[in-house]
C-alpha cells in the first residue's frame, strides 16, 4: 500500500501549487479561509508539516517530533513560499519511496508508518491550499482520486455513500454533509491499521 503514496503526494503538491500560483499577487497577511492563521502562516504550518512528515521518517522517532523547522517568513514573495511547498512536497514523496515498510515514526495523533505520513501530507497539502485559495475567491474543486485514499487511511470513522472529497472536507470540520453537521472538533487516525 506504500508504493502509491510517493505519486499520490506528488500529485496533491503539484495540485496544490498550480492552484496557489493564482494566488500569488494577492496579500497574504489576510487570512486564510476560516483560519485564524494568515496565508503566509497556514503556507508556513504547511511547509512545516510536509518536511517534517520526511523528518520524521528519517529520525524515526518513537515519543518526541524532530527539532527541524522549516517555516516562511511574513514578507517572503508568495511565489517562493509556494516553491518551498513543491520542495517540501517532493521532499516528502521521495522518502516515502526510500522509506522500509517496517518504519514507524512518532505523530501525537498514532504512530505511523511511510503511507500514514503520506496521507497526512496529502490532507495537509490539499486543505491549507484550498483554504490559501479561499480567501482570494479561487475554487478549484478537491480531486476525488486523492481524497479517498486519504480518508480511507486517516478517517476510520468517515460516513459513507459521498463523494470523497466532500466526506475529506466533512472530516476536517470544514464542511457539513447531508444529515451530518459540521464537525467543530476532529483528528485523524495515523497508526497503522
Amino acid at each position: 500500500m506504500t508504493d502509491m503514496w510517493p505519486e499520490l503526494v506528488t500529485e496533491a503538491t503539484d495540485f496544490s501549487t498550480s492552484v496557489l500560483d493564482k494566488c500569488a499577487d494577492q496579500d497574504w497577511l489576510r487570512p486564510a479561509g476560516e483560519l485564524e492563521w494568515s496565508c503566509y502562516q497556514t503556507i508556513s504550518h504547511l511547509s512545516q508539516a510536509v518536511f517534517g512528515y520526511a523528518g520524521l521518517l528519517i529520525a524515526q522517532p518513537v515519543d518526541r517530533w524532530i527539532g527541524l523547522r522549516i517555516s516562511v517568513d511574513d514578507g517572503t514573495p508568495p511565489e517562493l513560499a509556494v516553491e518551498g511547498l513543491h520542495i517540501g512536497g517532493t521532499l516528502l514523496a521521495s522518502t516515502i519511496r526510500t522509506t522500509g515498510p517496517e518504519v514507524r515514526a512518532f505523530h501525537p495523533w498514532g504512530t505511523a508508518d511511510a503511507a500514514g505520513f503520506g496521507a497526512m501530507g496529502v490532507v495537509e497539502v490539499l486543505l491549507h491550499s484550498r483554504d490559501i485559495a479561499q480567501t482570494f475567491g479561487v475554487e478549484q474543486p478537491l480531486p476525488d482520486e486523492l481524497c479517498r485514499p486519504t480518508v480511507e487511511r486517516l478517517f476510520p470513522d468517515a460516513p459513507s455513500g459521498f463523494r470523497p472529497a466532500e466526506t475529506l472536507l466533512w472530516c476536517t470540520g470544514r464542511a457539513a454533509l447531508p444529515g451530518l453537521g459540521r464537525r467543530t472538533d476532529w483528528r485523524w487516525y495515523a497508526d497503522v491499521r
